[in-house]
């Protein structure tokens, strides 16, 4: 079959280990045709293009910035992927049947090329996997209000959004309390087309380097403690973490002598974290501003516990992606997240992590206290049975595949 996934994320190696491109594989292993059309943006200077890459077809569109840029452009440039996708696909994969349609949000601004691509073959399965509720999250940490000028903009989007609903064959989302709110905030969408796909990877491979003391090295290299047990966040640094907290969680674990704290990334806020660690120079925190993969990757290994941060306004259940790598190391986690996301539940319930609001740095301080005491090798085993029970890239594939 011709498989077609739409997406902003960026694809240029089909082989990079990602949500997308594990699931773009699995599709591709049982022998399937893979098109996938993704952003070129403007700040890479490159026409459109189309190339492949081991097996895999990829459409890279020039477009606007769509990502860590101003928030006119991202707006803008968001609306314009439409068009520039359209007119890439009718170019590049002229008189191409897709038997499957795939995208993700972000955006909720396919709908067209979702429709056009259809028409192609009527009998095609368009499938939307949901990542991100937009617009609701953007007023949640006021980007957007439902009044006024930017009343406007939601009302539009809000249009766009219910649209897809309807267009989409399947709604797949990330976790139960996404599968509840979509039904509940949208009565007209048919219960029965809207099911679980959970974000997932490949099983990881067991790693080569055995050695006792490649941890030392590793932590050694970054002038890390290693006789302390180290809680690490690693990601996007932007307002939907709730930064302001994470700064205030930290201030008031700075001075401990009984653990460490690594934050790792880059994003929106991380002028405003960088600012404070200068000017307090903290003694428990370390903050490094985005490694390359590789080198996040043994770092993230190395530490002990995995933090997750989400701003305590939101009302639309978020499920982040930064769980998965936690899990697949075998790490047990804190979610500190609004009520409304289950991550730190289930995290709770099933025995590999703590949950608390982010709206309490005394319950954060309290569950760092909790884990110091814990059993965190028999978390960490929890955490990954719990990734090959529910969040392996079979899970995904299967979500999808049964419908056909």
């Amino acid at each position: 079959m011709n498989i077609l996934f739409l997406t902003m994320s960026k694809f240029r190696d089909i082989n990079e280990s990602g949500i997308y491109t594990d699931l773009m594989r699995r599709f591709r292993k049982d022998g399937h045709e893979v098109y996938v059309v993704t952003p070129c943006e403007r700040r890479d200077g490159k026409p459109t293009s189309v190339f492949e890459n081991d097996g895999v077809h990829i459409l890279s569109v020039k477009t606007l910035n769509v990502q860590k840029t101003n928030v006119i452009e991202k707006g803008v440039g968001q609306v314009l992927l439409e068009p520039l996708y359209q007119r890439a696909i009718n170019k590049y994969f002229k008189g191409i049947r897709f038997d499957i349609i795939l995208y993700s949000t972000p955006p909720i601004t396919f709908n067209k090329v979702i429709k056009n691509c259809r028409k192609q073959n009527p009998k095609a399965l368009t499938y939307l996997m949901l990542k991100d509720i937009f617009p609701q999250n953007a007023v949640d940490i006021g980007m957007l209000s439902t009044t006024g000028m930017k009343g406007f903009l939601y009302r539009s989007f809000r249009k766009k959004e219910k649209e897809l609903y309807q267009i989409s064959d399947y709604v797949g989302c990330m976790s139960p309390a996404n599968v509840r709110y979509v039904l509940e905030h949208n009565p007209d969408v048919d219960a029965s087309k809207v099911e679980l796909c959970p974000n997932s990877y490949d099983v990881p491979q067991e790693k080569e380097d055995k050695r006792p003391d490649s941890r030392r090295e590793i932590l050694e290299k970054y002038q890390l403690p290693i006789d302390k047990p180290i809680f690490i966040y690693g990601g996007n640094l932007g307002k939907p973490q709730g930064i302001p907290f994470l700064i205030d969680c930290l201030e008031a674990n700075k001075d401990r002598a009984d653990c460490h704290f690594v934050v790792v990334g880059d994003g929106f806020d991380y002028p405003r974290l960088e600012k404070w660690y200068r000017e307090n120079q903290p003694i428990a925190v370390s903050l490094f501003k985005r490694l390359p993969k590789a080198d996040y990757d043994k770092l993230a290994d190395a530490c002990d516990v995995g933090l997750i941060f989400l701003d305590h306004r939101f009302t639309i259940p978020n499920f982040p992606s930064r769980l998965l790598p936690y899990l697949m190391g075998k790490k047990p986690v804190i979610a500190c997240t609004d009520p409304h996301c289950d991550t730190g539940t289930i995290a709770q319930a099933n025995g590999f992590g703590l949950y608390c609001e982010s709206n309490s740095v005394e319950a954060f301080t309290s569950a760092v206290n909790t884990m110091l005491l814990a059993d965190r090798e028999d978390m960490g085993n929890k955490a990954y049975q719990f990734f090959l029970d529910n969040y392996t890239v079979e899970h995904t594939y299967n979500a999808i595949m049964k419908h056909l």
